[in-house]
């Protein structure tokens, strides 16, 4: 069923970065995007541009595809520099990346690898601030303009097969309330988090037990969870005019899982 347009995005330009397959959220938030009036640049790193997906998602929705390694600033530049070359000034930023290597090779929290850790913490994290920081130095952002990433809520509670990316999200965080703030004091930009249900992408289904989190979420959440569709929906109305004064947010879209101790229907299993 093809979603309804409203034209909220009408006019507005921006990058998205992460979208790796038809599974990605950001892929799902592109085509929404798209959908809604606004033009684009997508972005992913060089390993994932060779997989070739990325094409179709930007021959579908009119785009550019300039590949940039995240933690790399000399990427980064690179990037807004086509952004600022093709647009002027841009509207949104969707940061949509993340990757632990202690969770690709199944290390338990206890025995952390230091090395896979920094090596996550920059691409899940760090990264962001690092987005921002190439946007602001180029004054890129239009006033009025919404930066996001995307969370979990594992950044509050603990999730124990969900290992350092925990701690990678709980800085993801941090860095949208810290550097928020200079945004939106000097800017007038908007920074947030959108912590999503679990979801069914190509990383997720890579934490161990993902099956459970997502049945267990599910079955806790009085809007039982919410889809990629359903966050690149939410998306949308973050990037549009709709929402100008919310900034600094961690922003559940969970079907109230956050917010719900117990459902009936996982404490009738202990009856």
């Amino acid at each position: 069923m093809k979603t309804m347009s409203y034209g909220l995005l009408k006019g507005k330009k921006g990058i998205i970065f992460g979208a790796l397959d038809e599974k990605s959220i950001a892929w799902k938030a592109a085509e929404r995007c798209h959908e809604e009036g606004a033009e684009f640049i997508l972005s992913n790193a060089p390993v994932a541009l060779r997989m070739g997906e990325l094409n179709k998602l930007a021959e579908k929705t009119g785009s550019e595809v300039v590949g940039a390694d995240a933690t790399s600033m000399e990427d980064l530049t690179a990037l807004f520099d086509r952004a600022q070359e093709k647009y002027g000034k841009i509207d949104f930023i969707l940061h949509s990346i993340g990757m632990s290597v202690n969770v690709r090779k199944g290390i338990h929290y206890t025995e952390m690898d230091y090395n896979f850790l920094n090596k996550g913490w920059d691409i899940s994290a760090v990264s962001f601030h690092k987005v921002m920081k190439a946007a602001w130095d180029k004054d890129i952002m239009n006033e009025w303009g919404s930066i996001l990433a995307l969370s979990y809520i594992a950044a509050q509670r603990s999730f124990p097969d969900y290992n350092d990316m925990a701690d990678n999200k709980a800085y993801l965080e941090s860095i949208t309330r810290s550097f928020g703030y200079f945004w939106g004091k000097d800017k007038n930009v908007r920074v947030n988090t959108i912590s999503q249900s679990p979801t069914p992408t190509t990383a997720g289904q890579g934490v161990k037990g993902f099956s459970g989190f997502l049945k267990f979420a599910d079955e806790m959440s009085p809007l039982g969870n919410a889809t990629a569709d359903d966050c690149a929906n939410y998306i949308v109305s973050m990037f549009s005019d709709l929402t100008k004064k919310v900034t600094m947010q961690n922003l559940f879209n969970d079907g109230g899982y956050s917010t719900t101790g117990v459902s009936e229907k996982v404490a009738e299993r202990f009856t």
